[in-house]
């Protein structure tokens, strides 16, 4: 199968920024989204916008010539949200979460499903997901495992639908990651604490993750696909 083009969710910073980088070294045009469209070969989009996802994939679809053959769902949220908060902010937050991390990917997934199905011809998704989706996460954080979880599930779900009809799909669970968004929860949990609880001594790199997930997204054979690759330092092994 020939992948040439490429749509990356949350490709301006961190695990998504490394992905793309590796992507195009290996020739793979990629289309890039963030928050904002920071740089020419980024979309702009606020996922937490329930119409935004079909906007993105018209968008994408249209700057790759109407074809989009790898869907990385890599956006995502990570905040707080203490259980002591009022009803409504605690509500607001855990819909805010599921939306960005669970809903946008799910739309986005089916967008890319029903386009190769359409089309006849195959594709792959790729799901940067979290070990919080198999051991949970800390008392601020149910609406990040519940999210996580639920896109493990969804991933399960397509590879078996619709691996005969040659779309693949494959998950990847990170633990810690040196990006800024776990950056400021390592500080803010004391940061050697939790790195005690890592066998390997240290979080993952960017790089690590992006290497992973090109694999999946280019090099992976078809018998792997519903596969869900630990990544963790063996923080949590199943």
């Amino acid at each position: 199968m020939n992948l040439t083009t490429a749509l990356v969710t949350g490709s301006s910073r961190g695990i998504g920024a490394a992905i793309a980088v590796q992507l195009r070294a290996r020739g793979v045009t990629v289309i890039g989204h963030g928050s904002k469209a920071h740089d020419a070969e980024t979309i702009g989009a606020d996922l937490a916008d329930p119409a935004t996802p079909a906007r993105l994939w018209d968008a994408a679809l249209e700057r790759g010539n109407g074809r989009i053959d790898i869907l990385v769902n890599n956006a995502g949220l990570f905040a707080a949200n203490p259980i002591s908060l009022s009803d409504i902010a605690w509500l607001d937050n855990w819909e805010d979460t599921l939306r960005i991390n669970l809903t946008a990917a799910a739309e986005l997934s089916r967008f890319a499903v029903r386009h190769w199905l359409a089309g006849g011809r195959g594709g792959r998704v790729v799901h940067i997901a979290s070990r919080a989706g198999y051991r949970g996460d800390s008392p601020e954080h149910w609406h990040y495992a519940a999210a996580k979880g639920g896109m493990i599930a969804m991933h399960k779900t397509i590879a078996r639908q619709y691996a005969a009809q040659g779309i693949m799909s494959y998950a990847i669970c990170p633990g810690f990651t040196d990006t800024a968004m776990a950056g400021d929860y390592l500080s803010s949990r004391g940061g050697a604490g939790l790195l005690a609880d890592i066998p390997l001594g240290r979080v993952a790199a960017p790089e690590e993750i992006a290497a992973i997930a090109t694999f999946c997204a280019l090099d992976a054979p078809e018998s792997m696909t519903g596969t869900v690759i630990d990544a963790n330092g063996a923080s949590y092994v199943r």
